[in-house]
């Protein structure tokens, strides 16, 4: 009989059960007959994004906003600019931003008040990195996002250099652009923000992959930190599977194999975890591979 074991950090954490939990308060807005957006995905899990869809909260994609709409700030956050461009327009605007990326938010205007020079790590394209960008703006600081190693050039130049992460950053690649700047900077502060939620994750991850001969990591495609479960997962253990939902499961995967580890990154909800879980048990009983 296959053991499989989820580990204790998988799935949804605080900052998106908050906001899912925002996004369905919001549906007797829908029932009152009032339309109900959210500003991109509210979370990236196309699954629990479609399952919003389904009790009337959407994402805003070609439709007109309108006097009286809801909108829903994604748990990523957004540029200051742009949330007041949104209350302007006479819109009910539902901040579900995760606290713990406000605290990023806090982290470079604070840094960037005392002189510093901002690396923010992190990449360049996430949502939750555009936000933060445009807090930088509004506090008149200058900065940089750095991705890869090789974005550090520009950081040289500082004399005083400020470091702040985005939240679902891996620990691992934050410690090695501190130390890098720490060779080549006169003063270096930095504000550790990537979020316990995502440290957790990790960890589980880097003890569980060794020790299982399958590792399966749930959730979106578009999810940054799943991703980094994935690549973590990948290095300790090749017979690393991403998979967004039951039905991607091959259960060649399984053949001969008596341990499988689970998680999923912060995005993936409790449901989808269990739905993968039942199914890795149905593929063992009909094959008898494991």
């Amino acid at each position: 009989m296959v053991e499989i074991i989820v580990a204790p950090n998988a799935g949804f954490c605080f900052g998106v059960k908050r906001a899912v939990k925002l996004a369905e308060e919001s549906s007797h807005l829908v029932k009152n007959r009032k339309r109900v957006f959210t500003l991109g995905p509210i979370i990236h899990n196309p699954q629990e994004v479609g399952r919003l869809k389904s009790i009337g909260i959407k994402p805003l994609e070609n439709e007109e906003l309108q006097e009286g709409d809801a909108i829903i700030i994604r748990s990523h956050g957004i540029p200051p600019e742009k949330e007041r461009e949104l209350k302007e327009k006479g819109l009910r605007v539902i901040d579900a931003t995760c606290p713990y990326v406000k605290a990023v938010h806090e982290a470079v205007c604070k840094l960037s008040q005392e002189g510093y020079f901002i690396v923010l790590v992190g990449e360049k394209n996430h949502p939750e990195v555009i936000g933060t960008l445009g807090y930088l703006k509004e506090c008149n600081g200058k900065g940089i996002v750095v991705e890869s190693m090789d974005d550090l050039q520009e950081a040289f130049r500082h004399e005083k250099v400020g470091v702040v992460s985005q939240t679902t950053q891996s620990e691992r690649f934050f410690k090695e652009v501190v130390g890098e700047l720490s060779l080549w900077v006169k003063e270096l502060k930095v504000i550790n923000t990537i979020c316990n939620a995502t440290s957790v994750r990790q960890e589980d991850v880097y003890t569980l992959a060794p020790e299982v001969d399958v590792m399966i990591i749930i959730g979106g495609k578009n999810s940054g930190n799943t991703r980094r479960l994935y690549s973590i997962a990948k290095s300790l253990n090749e017979r690393t599977y991403h998979i967004e939902t039951s039905e991607e499961l091959n259960p060649s995967w399984f053949e001969g194999v008596k341990r499988v580890g689970i998680t999923a990154g912060a995005s993936t909800p409790g449901w989808i975890i269990e739905e993968v879980r039942s199914k890795i048990k149905e593929i063992c009983k009909e094959h008898s591979y494991c």
